[in-house]
């Protein structure tokens, strides 16, 4: 069965194929600090067996944050709490991951007035943001170098780069949201530049035996935005520079979606097989033939749980009893292998 099969990610190995991802929980403060919440959180997920858990956006500036109650790392402050909470995951056998991320126009703190590629609200809801200037990008640059030295000093054993959900990098990469004409725009080339220079400038602190890997969104599912054709085309230009690619789908803008288990596998299975890259699928997965399906036929390397995870932090525990692998279960809880 290859859910509960060991995988290799560019040198750390995975007690399994199951993948907590991120998942904003809105539980910390104006400090965007940890607290008791994520350290229940997500130690409860590497007791119940998840093989690797990457911890939910994690803002690198402060006007980045998705909300004021977002986790942070933007400031050494930030290190302790993080290092804490990293440690807690490894001693239940889980890997441990961060996902460094800037809401771009979608931001709703308070801190200051969203920034954008382009002056464009994401709807009537959401404030209109400010288009960055040449000088102010390279500044967001640095930011995500700085929280990935900071990630690194926390101990983290992989780094997810957010490209994905309508955030500020997706901003970039996407024509319906970025109308600018200077070295950041208009080309397929100029609009992954953002995400390139991020990914060049965060290699000089993130060492190379760590994987790196990034988030996208591989439609918009909108006329004029990122399709099927075109997210392989954006991961072909950074593929070298990355060990895996997790592949979701939408929020760059409201949009019709049809929404049903695992409807994003489709484009995992694509970019891993036409960019020659390891992928992560998504998408409202939560049984356990679905995901040995995904994995079997070759359409993903890891198949992440969200909502199901929430709802049932023993996914993994409880479906390896249900397949007759006892040896998952911790010492603790001897009584439920009968």
């Amino acid at each position: 069965m290859k859910t509960f099969e060991k995988y290799t990610i560019h040198g750390l190995e995975l007690n399994n194929r199951i993948v907590m991802p991120p998942m904003c929980m809105y539980s910390s403060d104006g400090t965007g600090t940890v607290k008791e919440f994520h350290k229940m959180h997500y130690g409860a997920r590497a007791l119940g067996g998840a093989g690797l858990i990457i911890q939910e956006a994690t803002a690198v500036e402060p006007r980045g944050r998705i909300s004021d109650r977002d986790l942070g790392l933007w400031s050494d402050d930030h290190i302790q709490g993080m290092a804490d909470l990293v440690k807690i995951v490894k001693s239940y056998g889980a890997r441990s991951g961060i996902q460094l991320a800037h809401a771009g126009r979608k931001s709703e703190s308070e801190s200051d007035i969203p920034v954008a590629p382009s002056p464009i609200a994401f709807s009537q809801d959401y404030r209109t943001p400010r288009e960055l200037s040449i000088e102010e990008v390279k500044e967001v640059v640095g930011s995500f170098k700085a929280a990935a030295r900071r990630a690194l000093l926390a101990g983290y054993d992989l780094l997810e780069i957010h490209a994905a959900h309508g955030y500020l990098i997706h901003e970039f990469l996407s024509p319906i949201t970025n109308k600018r004409d200077d070295m950041y725009g208009g080309t397929l080339e100029n609009r992954t530049r953002l995400l390139k220079e991020v990914l060049k400038e965060v290699k000089e602190v993130w060492p190379d035996h760590k994987p790196l890997i990034i988030r996208v969104s591989a439609t918009d599912y909108l006329p004029g935005g990122i399709d099927g054709d075109e997210i392989v085309r954006i991961v072909d230009q950074v593929k070298d520079m990355v060990h895996m690619v997790h592949v979701s789908t939408g929020a760059i803008a409201p949009a019709q979606m049809n929404l049903y288990p695992g409807y994003q596998v489709q484009y995992a299975d694509r970019i891993r097989n036409e960019c020659k890259i390891p992928t992560i699928a998504v998408g409202l997965i939560k049984d356990f033939d679905q995901v040995e399906e995904i994995l079997q036929n070759g359409r993903a390397d890891l198949v992440a749980l969200g909502r199901e995870l929430l709802r049932n932090p023993n996914w993994v525990m409880n479906n390896m009893h249900s397949q007759g692998i006892e040896s998952r279960y911790p010492d603790q809880y001897f009584r439920a292998y009968r």
